[in-house]
């Protein structure tokens, strides 16, 4: 069961992240309509059937999950990497840097991130890039917090006392002595965090406010099949089943990633 458990989740974001990199050299025809095929149930030849405009269905499966994943990987690289700067630098500064910083910090979490970063992306405007920068914006929060909390408790511990006595300077106790015992949790923040900016950037899309056609999205494609449910469910079910399926095998990796980085375990 636990061999499932891996295997499984593993395969499903292999076969995500292969579809996001060759997406845009396979031969596909996302946009290409075709009116005598519109609303065209899935068939033998055309497995996930045609959209309400005579697109192909699996055509822009294939391009929404490298949208997802384009907006996964570039949130998560920039909400890791401005996160663990500013709660390294607040964890080890103390006094009024860390007082300021978490006082920041509340601020953003004062707000519901999914209404923060719609709030954001009404004032931006529609695009990926925005979105990722909405998205971003949020997310670094996480990461500060964890990453101050580690800080505070490792930065007592011999090992960096020892490299102060020892006159290295700060830079080089942060890079050598915390940061590597820091990854770890880290790694496993951003497992989960890959989950919720799937979800939110497939929100973003639907409400309108991420990736706008004709580009193709999971969210901008359940967006538009909601209105056809009774005739044509298969333009819900089958971006809906694709976020359901990767949101799940992040998380549940990122579960036995957790499980096996526990020391206490």
């Amino acid at each position: 069961m636990f061999k499932y458990q891996i295997v499984i989740p593993s395969l499903i974001l292999i076969v995500w992240l292969l579809l996001a990199i060759l997406g845009p050299w396979l031969p596909l025809n996302p946009n290409y309509i075709t009116l005598v095929d519109i609303l065209k149930p899935p068939s033998l030849l055309e497995w996930l059937g045609y959209d309400d405009l005579g697109r192909p269905v699996l055509d822009r499966l294939i391009m929404g999950a490298g949208t997802s994943f384009f907006v996964a990987f570039w949130v998560i690289s920039l909400s890791l990497t401005i996160g663990t700067l500013i709660g390294t630098i607040s964890g080890w500064a103390g006094g009024y840097i860390d007082l300021i910083i978490v006082r920041i910090m509340d601020i953003f979490l004062a707000f519901p991130g999914i209404l923060l970063a719609i709030a954001l992306s009404g004032i931006l405007g529609p695009g990926i890039e925005n979105v990722v920068f909405a998205l971003s914006i949020v997310g670094w929060v996480g990461f500060a917090r964890l990453t101050r909390a580690q800080t505070l408790s490792i930065k007592n511990r011999e090992h960096v006392l020892a490299a102060i006595a020892l006159g290295a300077s700060v830079p080089r106790i942060l890079y050598y002595h915390i940061l590597p015992l820091l990854m770890a949790p880290l790694l496993i923040e951003a497992t989960f965090g890959i989950a919720g900016v799937v979800v939110a950037e497939a929100g973003l899309s639907f409400l309108g406010l991420g990736v706008q056609p004709p580009a193709a999205s999971w969210g901008n494609m359940i967006k538009d099949g909601t209105g056809y449910m009774l005739i044509a469910p298969h333009l819900v079910l089958f971006p809906g089943l694709a976020l359901f399926l990767v949101v799940l095998s992040v998380n549940m990796l990122g579960d036995k990633l957790r499980d096996r980085l526990d020391v206490k375990s």
